[in-house]
């Protein structure tokens, strides 16, 4: 893979070379690789083809994740978010110590404690972690979705980007099936809160749980604004915000 010099830049093909745009730049890269029928029916490639079908099966399971919370996933993410959910399905494919090589699937696997603590944690947004931001211990109801901080201080315990004015949280939890790609969420009402020096306590849960069946998810999703004339607006589009997955049970 190289890339494109010049001001002219170029996007299609000639001749062995590719020419295209993405997310680095004009980049061009040379025709190569295996014939594509003979991946699919050479037995030499048997392993290759179920390296491939794993790394489906890895991708449909992050999809449904990100379907399940696309909502709020419009407000807080990065453009590497599916790439990266992607790479944390493979490691729990792994985990499915019972299907066939090639069978190996999220689904299975996410049944195992060790499965569920690699999917916990996972930000959605890189550009502004979880852990990066909030100073202040956070603690779980998995029996109502609830998310609770204790005597928040805003100006102590949030890093909170230059001219917001305000904060939000939002709590959701979603009952995932990995193995049908099915989903079922329930949001909580934001708490928003201006950012001074008044100490608080944060609570926020989902009106009902999901009755769906699956795995489920929690997540917490702040939010920064700023206040002009009794209106909030997001900061640079949700750049500065942080969607975490609190626990998985």
């Amino acid at each position: 893979m190289a890339k494109q010099k010049g001001i002219i830049k170029l996007t299609g093909k000639i001749g062995d070379l590719s020419f295209y745009k993405s997310k680095d730049g004009y980049l061009a890269r040379e025709k190569g690789g295996v014939d594509g029928e003979r991946i699919k029916n050479d037995p030499a490639f048997a392993r290759t083809r179920e390296n491939g079908s794993e790394f489906g099966l890895a991708a449909n399971a992050g999809k449904t994740l990100r379907d399940a919370f696309r909502p709020m996933m419009m407000r807080a993410a990065d453009n590497r978010v599916t790439s990266r959910l992607t790479k944390v399905m493979s490691s729990i494919r792994k985990l499915d110590t019972t299907s066939d090589r090639g069978n190996r699937s999220v689904g299975v696997a996410i049944q195992n404690q060790g499965a569920k603590d690699i999917l916990k944690g996972f930000n959605f947004n890189v550009r502004s972690k979880l852990n990066t931001i909030l100073y202040r211990p956070l603690s779980l109801d998995p029996g109502t979705g609830e998310i609770q901080i204790v005597d928040l201080v805003p100006t102590n315990h949030i890093v909170a980007p230059a001219n917001s004015t305000h904060v939000s949280f939002t709590s959701a939890w979603a009952n995932v099936d990995f193995v049908n790609g099915t989903y079922e969420l329930a949001l909580s009402a934001p708490s928003n809160l201006p950012l001074d020096s008044t100490q608080s306590t944060v609570a926020v849960a989902p009106a009902s749980a999901p009755t769906a069946t699956g795995t489920a998810v929690y997540i917490l999703l702040l939010e920064f604004f700023q206040e002009i004339n009794g209106t909030q607006y997001s900061l640079n589009n949700g750049g500065y915000n942080a969607m975490n997955i609190v626990d998985v049970a």
